[in-house]
């Protein structure tokens, strides 16, 4: 009982853990265990079965049959072994080790060899050599064609078969079997190159368009600090220059007993105090940004994502209508949300929905892709994250609902007061400190 408690566990964590990848990590281990797969399925038909004709056949035949079977399998898992290295050397990420081809190689020449002697005892002949032929490359070619050009695969696949046919036909085998022989590589050599090389191929693609898709979300971001240090810059520079020069002239009138040193200071004091009020504003006016800037922020940083956004009812007494204390509130919202869809999950499309009933305003923030992942929840210690942004809505009589709303579906549904005042930016995402806010 107890072991199969432990076997369950093992699957659910599986389940799980298979869940909570994104849908191109799911593509990514579905094609390699394609690969490794097939290998394993002609392994165990083309390259068995025809082998239950040497039964029948004598005690040489039969051995010569296991030999062929168990370097068979030992080469589909050495394949195995030598996909995910494959897979990395084509997409760049590193180089496939020279020596890692030596033992597939080997064991190449030994089940070529031994396909020979099969042959050359009558131990399988027509159709069964037929299959056993469009097994023998396979484990190895799998690899192999992610490593050369097209070119290389295909003139030294042509190679291999010439040397296999002449061997067959050294050992008497008849021209018929020599052509269906021909056949049967030129078929597995095409199946492999069609099958193996362009689904990694895809794959490696679509990698490169989720980096791509990443690092527009970074050059957003990017985006916005740059703004933001630039409105600083424009701010503060000007003032600043001018408290540098009114300072040194303030020294030096002091050290010529000039009485016009004090006006200079209390000039200096003067723009002192100006430039930590521009700065105030400036930080709130980055913190309280209103409703339709959050949702455009909102749109471009998602979209940059590559997630598709519906926004509805903004342009409305729910949006733009609004007033601006409600405004503020919601865009905190849109803010939070917003950063929980790129979190949490594998997205593709959000839908921001605003309403207004009789007293309250509405809005609804819902994106799929969710799984059964576990849903965004609080960064416990921050203040931030939905918990956090219901403990600040509920300070204005606001509320948060959040949770599942159909297959794969989360929704987070925000109500604020049409008599909220505006709240205060939530700890855990508010802009820099104000260095020159009076403590």
């Amino acid at each position: 009982m107890k072991g199969r408690r432990g076997v369950i566990g093992r699957v659910r964590a599986w389940r799980h853990d298979w869940h909570g990848r994104s849908k191109l990590q799911r593509i990514d281990i579905y094609s390699r265990v394609t690969l490794c797969s097939v290998t394993w399925f002609l392994a165990l038909s083309w390259g068995f079965l025809p082998l239950l004709k040497t039964l029948d056949r004598g005690p040489v035949a039969m051995t010569l049959a296991g030999a062929f079977l168990a370097v068979n399998i030992t080469q589909s898992v050495v394949s195995n072994l030598n996909v995910t290295a494959a897979y990395a050397h084509y997409r760049g990420a590193e180089p496939f080790p020279p020596r890692r081809l030596r033992l597939p190689a080997a064991l190449l020449t030994v089940t070529t060899v031994l396909l020979v002697a099969l042959a050359a005892t009558d131990a399988v002949h027509g159709g069964a050599l037929a299959l056993l032929v469009l097994d023998l490359p396979l484990a190895f070619a799998i690899p192999y064609v992610l490593l050369v050009p097209v070119r290389a695969f295909l003139l030294r696949s042509a190679a291999f078969g010439l040397v296999v046919v002449g061997l067959l036909a050294a050992v008497g085998v008849p021209g018929g079997e020599l052509f269906a022989s021909a056949v049967s590589l030129l078929v597995v050599t095409l199946l492999v190159l069609v099958s193996a090389r362009p689904s990694i191929w895809s794959l490696t693609v679509m990698w490169q368009a989720e980096e791509a898709r990443h690092m527009q979300a970074r050059l957003a971001v990017a985006e916005e600090r740059l703004r933001f240090g630039r409105d600083m810059h424009d701010v503060l520079g000007r003032n600043l220059s001018v408290i540098a020069l009114k300072s040194e002239l303030a020294v030096e009138l002091a050290q010529r007993g000039n009485p016009a040193a004090v006006d200079q200071m209390i000039e200096v004091q003067r723009i002192a105090r100006a430039s930590q009020q521009e700065v105030r504003d400036v930080v709130r006016g980055y913190r309280e940004a209103d409703l339709p800037t959050e949702l455009m922020g909102a749109r471009g940083v998602l979209q940059a994502a590559g997630i598709a956004v519906t926004v509805e009812g903004a342009d409305g007494p729910a949006g733009i209508g609004a007033p601006a204390a409600v405004q503020a509130a919601l865009g905190w919202v849109v803010r939070e949300t917003a950063t929980n869809v790129l979190r949490h999950g594998d997205p593709s499309h959000c839908w921001i929905r605003l309403s207004r009933t009789r007293d309250a305003i509405v809005l609804e923030v819902e994106n799929d892709g969710a799984g059964t992942s576990d849903p965004p929840g609080p960064d416990h210690g921050t203040g931030s994250g939905l918990a956090g942004l219901a403990e600040r809505l509920g300070a204005i009589g606001g509320s948060v609902r959040s949770g599942p709303s159909g297959e794969d579906h989360f929704r987070v549904t925000a109500t604020v007061p049409l008599d909220a005042r505006a709240p205060d930016a939530p700890s855990g995402l508010t802009a820099p400190a104000d260095p020159t806010e009076e403590r």
